[in-house]
């Protein structure tokens, strides 16, 4: 399901996709928790899930669009977790997966 935005379910802290590689940018503003995605997708095999915790609000359309620009699958956007995924101070968390074009 390509461009889902809205939660599927809550999934635990170790992620939506355990097996893949987890970027942790809780806590970070934008532009980092794309920047970190690129950075993990580069060394990434085609094909490869890379999941990103996120807190930013920002990021809820930047994972998005920088996947669409790079023709990369955004799989699910989905809560994580409460209270070890999030905090007063960032607010909730939330997972997004997203496989990397091949």
């Amino acid at each position: 399901m390509s461009g889902a935005s809205g939660p599927v379910g809550p999934v635990g802290p170790e992620g939506p996709a355990p097996s893949g590689e987890v970027v942790d940018a809780r806590g970070l503003r934008c532009p980092a928790p794309v920047i970190r995605l690129a950075r993990a997708a580069k060394d990434a095999a085609p094909g490869a899930v890379v999941t990103v915790w996120w807190t930013d609000p920002a990021a809820r359309h930047d994972i998005p669009a920088w996947a669409r620009m790079r023709g990369h699958e955004v799989l699910d956007t989905v809560p994580l977790e409460e209270p070890a995924a999030g905090d007063a101070a960032h607010g909730p968390a939330w997972a997004t997966r997203v496989r990397l074009a091949g």
